[in-house]
């Protein structure tokens, strides 16, 4: 448990500067994978536009 201190505010402060880049980082995967899955619909609107 973290005290209800300065010393534990600034330790809470550090968690939460981390956690912070953790959470950028994985928000940032994400918007990464987004032109994959486009080519990938891109492909399924080909097919069906063909016909096949």
């Amino acid at each position: 448990m973290i005290p209800d201190t300065l010393d534990g505010a600034i330790i809470l402060s550090a968690i939460d500067f981390f956690l912070s880049f953790i959470i950028i980082g994985g928000i940032g995967i994400v918007l990464a994978c987004f032109p994959y899955l486009n080519r990938l619909c891109e492909i399924s609107d080909e097919d069906l536009k063909s016909g096949h």
